[in-house]
């Protein structure tokens, strides 16, 4: 008896659908995502200025409602008093599937302790579409996604990952690139594998292979641009992840300040770590500045 009072109350909720959107060809949205979109009658998304653009694309007109990082605590219970009053509601981000990333999971969980149905709308993903490009091992990867903002907090979590025999997929922005390759580079070790995609399904979509060493040292030279994911090869097992070291005294001396390191100091360690004159280090690092 109590279980058919608990379907007959579940039947009565709503539905909350997760809704992946392009993450750059509007092309790849799926038939049964664009009617569904036009369908319910609330789409909260994580931009509505963005998602508009999206529906009108497509000549749908359904009502719109922001959901995001910095109002889920009081919107996300306004969301599910609506699914509870048995509307459905879809959940979008700006790109890729929500709930990677973005507060689509905090969404989904409230609607789960309600009792309320969560179901996908399943589509494009960033990482998972840069993965399979990569040439490295697709049998088993940790997703990590965009790294702490301070230097000290994304060491410690390199530190617990840096060890792990899958493949690492990471997100960066353009203007943090550089930084966050050379703790890459200098936690993980720069001779390993990895591909650089950026601009994915879109134009000027480019992917760029070679080890961390030689990525750091290109983007270097060359102004990043455009929204990138990182894969990278996981530890091979044939030497402790601590072994490996930098060789580029660019690459390290940068490691090092955003370590915390003042640039004397990093020049003078970066010369120790490698067996050079602090001449040479300067010198280097003149060269990548000019």
């Amino acid at each position: 008896m109590k279980q058919q009072e608990d379907e007959k109350r579940t039947a009565a909720r709503g539905t909350l659908y997760l809704c992946a959107t392009p993450i750059g060809n509007l092309e790849d949205m799926t038939y049964r995502a664009v009617r569904m979109l036009g369908e319910v009658e609330l789409i909260a998304a994580e931009d509505t200025r963005h998602t508009r653009q999206l529906l009108t694309h497509f000549d749908i007109h359904t009502k719109l409602t922001s959901y995001h990082e910095h109002n889920k605590f009081t919107k996300g219970p306004e969301l599910i008093e609506w699914l509870l009053q048995g509307h459905d509601l879809i959940c979008v981000s700006d790109a890729g599937l929500p709930g990677i990333c973005d507060p689509g999971s905090h969404l989904a969980m409230l609607a789960i302790e309600a009792g309320i149905r969560v179901s996908p709308l399943p589509g494009c993903n960033a990482g998972l579409s840069a993965l399979i490009c990569s040439g490295l091992d697709t049998t088993r990867f940790t997703f990590v996604g965009f790294l702490p903002k301070t230097a000290k907090k994304q060491k410690e979590v390199l530190e617990e990952v840096k060890g792990h025999r899958e493949t690492l997929i990471f997100y960066e922005a353009p203007h943090h690139l550089r930084a966050t390759l050379r703790q890459l580079a200098e936690v993980l070790g720069g001779g390993r594998r990895a591909a650089f995609g950026r601009e994915l399904t879109k134009r000027y979509e480019e992917f760029r292979r070679g080890t961390l060493q030689e990525l750091c040292s290109y983007y270097e030279e060359q102004e990043p641009r455009g929204e990138y994911v990182l894969i990278v090869e996981g530890f091979s097992g044939e030497q402790a992840p601590e072994e490996e070291t930098v060789k580029d005294p660019v690459v390290l001396c940068h490691a090092l300040m955003e370590s915390g390191l003042s640039k004397k100091d990093a020049m003078r360690e970066a010369a120790k770590r490698l067996g050079i004159a602090r001449r040479d280090v300067y010198n280097a690092l003149l060269q990548a500045d000019s």
